[in-house]
């Protein structure tokens, strides 16, 4: 199964909420600091009370690299965790000249053999087509963010009256030729979803910013169903795996994924009534 049919196997579940793995040893119960590595066992809990109700599982590179060998080490432990039939996304942000590209899109499906990853536009084509040639994996192309730099480069009006970021969304079409390329688009960004959804085609989106950044679930999936568009997943992390820092967040993050999951569920009735 490629990264692509196991993301439609999952939509055709009415799941699509990804789960943000962005583990900070400063926020997890303080109870696990007593494991022998309680980033990898807080990844593990979270992950068996989880598995069943989610889209994907994104691990952000930053949260572990700050570890060095051993956080390296962790993220290739925790993909080891999560069930071969849910997209792995490495929130790395990669995006260099094609040589060098070679090397962090082997390391990244390579090595490690994530099912995704996300990238950066802004160095072109050649930066991203080592990437690319990897036909069974997905590519999200970073398109809008929900951060407020945003406005410095992605936010810029062109000559032709578009914005940069509706520019990228083009070129990302033109670049999906073996159907292994999606976007991110910020949860946070709705006046700008709504104008640009149409243009996403068949291209999967990662949508990160719900929660911690102000973004609310129901709106975007509102955005989506009503355009007949169920090719998404939306991110929440801090919002989810920090609800809790008790020895029951087990089971305190299961139930919340299922209301997120019922949330969504709410939309799709409202809208059909």
């Amino acid at each position: 199964m490629n990264a692509v049919e196991k993301l439609k196997s999952k939509f055709e579940q009415g799941l699509h909420i990804c789960i943000g793995l962005d583990t900070d040893l400063e926020k997890i119960p303080r109870y696990l600091l007593n494991s022998t590595n309680p980033v990898l066992e807080f990844n593990k809990i979270l992950i068996e009370n989880t598995l069943q109700n989610a889209a994907a599982y994104k691990i952000n590179f930053a949260f572990y690299e700050i570890n060095g060998s051993k956080g390296f080490d962790t993220i290739y432990q925790t993909l080891e965790l999560i069930p071969k039939d849910v997209l792995t996304i490495a929130d790395a942000k990669r995006g260099d000249i094609g040589n060098t590209s070679k090397m962090y899109a082997q390391s990244i499906f390579g090595y490690f053999n994530f099912d995704a990853v996300t990238l950066h536009p802004y160095m072109g084509f050649d930066s991203l087509s080592p990437f690319l040639e990897y036909q069974n994996k997905l590519n999200f192309i970073l398109a809008l963010t929900s951060n407020s730099g945003s406005f410095d480069f992605e936010k810029q009006k062109l000559s032709d009256g578009k914005f940069l970021y509706q520019r990228v969304i083009e070129k990302v079409n033109e670049w999906n030729s073996k159907q292994n390329c999606g976007i991110v688009f910020g949860a946070t960004n709705l006046d700008e979803l709504k104008e640009s959804i149409s243009s996403f085609c068949q291209l999967p989106v990662l949508l990160p910013g719900v929660g911690a950044q102000g973004g609310r679930l129901e709106d975007i999936a509102k955005i989506f169903f009503d355009n007949e568009n169920k090719n998404f997943i939306i991110n929440v992390s801090r919002a989810l795996i920090y609800c809790d820092s008790s020895e029951n967040f087990p089971s305190t993050i299961s139930r919340l994924l299922k209301e997120y999951n019922k949330s969504l569920i709410n939309v799709i009735n409202q809208k059909e009534l």
